[in-house]
């Protein structure tokens, strides 16, 4: 099981690159393992809600939700978020929004995203932890938010000159993620759950053209802001259309 091992190494902070070790091939032979990884890490953010609503109120959960999600993913996908904000809003052209993006300093466009959706994110598991049927919601949402990554990598060519682990991923990774995807929106048996899934296709497709149009392609960075803007899309759309 190195491809899943390898995946959860990338995508989380868990400690399995002590155990065996992994290298970019590794890491993009990977990425159809990325929903499933997702759904893991939904399944522990549902356990800890299951936890501490008992005790706390719900919008203090919400928070410390959020703040599991970025200590097991290192925040890797945030910092990708900010990144992509920041070079999108200040650059100018193809070369310059690069430059952006590789400047270590969180620029106003990236700390007005990162405050976005940190809110959203809290205002949205305060909403969710309310109604009857929440769990859903919480396991998959992280899910669909990786799915994404491979909507991207499997239809747009990386934009960079140099090499990167997002060029080993590729229609095959696509097509095994999504199958993964289909298995576990079918476990669900919730309607809203493939309502949310056809909102981050729609939402992921039209970043990726942005991303297209703007810089020819994607990067790691966009690919993170991707995953926050896909979570972001699943969680509004469990909310407006319930949970049931």
């Amino acid at each position: 099981m190195k491809p899943l091992a390898a995946a959860i190494a990338f995508l989380t902070r868990l400690p399995v690159g002590k155990l065996a070790a992994f290298d970019a091939a590794d890491v993009g032979h990977s990425a159809g393992w990325f929903p499933f990884v997702g759904i893991g890490l939904g399944g522990f953010y549902c356990g800890a809600a299951a936890v501490l609503k008992a005790h706390l109120p719900l919008g203090m959960v919400a928070v410390v939700l959020v703040l599991l999600d970025a200590l097991a993913t290192g925040a890797l996908h945030y910092d990708g978020l900010a990144d992509s904000a920041d070079g999108f809003g200040g650059g100018k052209s193809r070369e310059d929004v690069f430059r952006i993006m590789r400047e270590h300093a969180i620029g106003s466009y990236g700390g007005v995203a990162l405050v976005i959706a940190v809110a959203l994110k809290v205002a949205a598991y305060d909403a969710l932890l309310g109604k009857a049927n929440w769990m859903p919601a919480l396991i998959l949402t992280p899910a669909l938010g990786r799915w994404s990554i491979l909507l991207l990598t499997g239809t747009l060519r990386y934009a960079r000159p140099d090499a990167s682990v997002v060029e080993g991923m590729g229609k095959r990774a696509l097509v095994f993620g999504t199958l993964s995807m289909v298995v576990a929106l079918g476990a669900a048996m919730s309607g809203r759950a493939w309502i949310a899934a056809a909102v981050v296709v729609v939402v992921t497709a039209g970043f990726g053209q942005y991303c297209q149009r703007r810089i020819g392609g994607i990067t790691g960075d966009t690919l993170g802001a991707s995953v926050q803007l896909s979570e972001s899309a699943a969680l509004l759309t469990f909310l407006w259309i319930g949970t049931h």
